[in-house]
């Protein structure tokens, strides 16, 4: 989820931890440790593209790290924090809770967690967006409602509850919404008479209420979206698969490594003599002109006898346009 999110989470579960002991320090400290997993971010400037993309929510979200950097934390904490002496063992505490709600959190997402690393097990339940106003919002107004309360308060500790009971809903509430449109999705499937052999469900930005899917075939994969409030049948974008023509780059082990990441949810086409790997599980970017882009595609590069992949920029985006496009389509179809 963004950062302001995580710091809201980790704010509450702060607070439910330590809040009553130690007031609104509680809700500082679990701020600062629902962020710390997402500090690896910063490997982005020692390793090159592919590694950074691997290494996100690794390490850093896992059991194995929640266990070792909360003993850490605590006892750094307790050493510096005069007032409120509290021994390493209740800041521990705190902080491992927050540091475990984080990739619990993250989980919800497309981009998922490697939760039990070292294990080669990725969770990604793909049933909210990395940003979602209607999770944040209610969350982030508990939260500053609480910092205006007596440490002791009944009302303190009520709002807190009131927030992560909330949130939690949400995401549950969000997974349901999730099997109905993926239901849907298989139905339309059906009716159309179109063979497949898995399908890919996730939430469009900013919403649970429309629905984006990645189709494989034989041959193609096919793009769909879904909103609740749909009356027409869902119409199905083809893009041919194209593994022939880019059968010699698969052999690359950096090329590898990117279907590994995509989950083999990808395209690798050419455009005016370059090569690009384009990742399917976060779907497109509409534009003015009525063409589109891969969220996230990679430029390929033969050097030395290798491939390089560098990241292709985010340009050209209107906000405003792209907000539109995403409340036209939320309306249904």
């Amino acid at each position: 989820m963004d950062s302001l999110t995580q710091i809201v989470l980790g704010a509450a579960v702060g607070e439910a931890a330590l809040g009553k002991k130690i007031g609104n320090k509680a809700l500082l400290y679990g701020a600062i440790g629902g962020t710390i997993p997402d500090l690896d971010v910063l490997l982005g400037f020692f390793t090159d593209t592919i590694t950074t993309v691997e290494l996100h929510r690794g390490f850093s979200h896992s059991i194995v790290f929640c266990v070792l950097m909360s003993p850490i934390l605590g006892w750094l904490v307790n050493s510096i924090e005069r007032k409120h002496h509290l021994g390493w063992q209740p800041w521990a505490k705190l902080f491992f809770w927050c540091l475990l709600t984080h990739p619990l959190l993250d989980a919800f997402t497309t981009w998922g967690t490697q939760l039990f690393w070292p294990f080669k097990i990725k969770l990604a339940f793909n049933a909210i967006f990395v940003i979602d106003p209607l999770y944040t919002v209610p969350f982030l107004t508990c939260c500053i409602a609480v910092l205006f309360c007596k440490r002791n308060s009944k009302l303190r500790r009520r709002l807190n509850t009131i927030g992560l009971t909330l949130s939690t809903s949400y995401l549950l509430v969000a997974l349901v919404l999730k099997f109905v449109a993926h239901k849907k999705i298989e139905n339309e499937l059906r009716d159309q008479g179109i063979a497949y052999t898995a399908i890919s469900t996730r939430p469009a930005p900013l919403n649970t209420v429309l629905w984006n899917a990645n189709i494989d075939t034989k041959e193609d994969y096919l793009i769909t979206d879904y909103s609740f409030f749909d009356t027409q049948p869902l119409t199905f974008t083809k893009y041919p698969k194209g593994r022939a023509s880019s059968d010699s780059l698969t052999n690359y082990p950096n090329v590898q490594r990117l279907i590994a990441i995509s989950e083999g949810w990808y395209i690798i086409e050419q455009k005016d003599g370059e090569w690009y790997f384009n990742d399917l599980r976060f779907g497109l970017i509409p534009k003015k002109d009525g063409s589109s882009f891969f969220t996230f595609s990679y430029q390929l590069k033969e050097k030395d006898g290798s491939i390089e992949a560098t990241e292709v920029p985010k340009t050209g985006r209107d906000a405003t346009f792209l907000m539109n496009i995403l409340w036209e389509r939320i309306k249904g179809n």
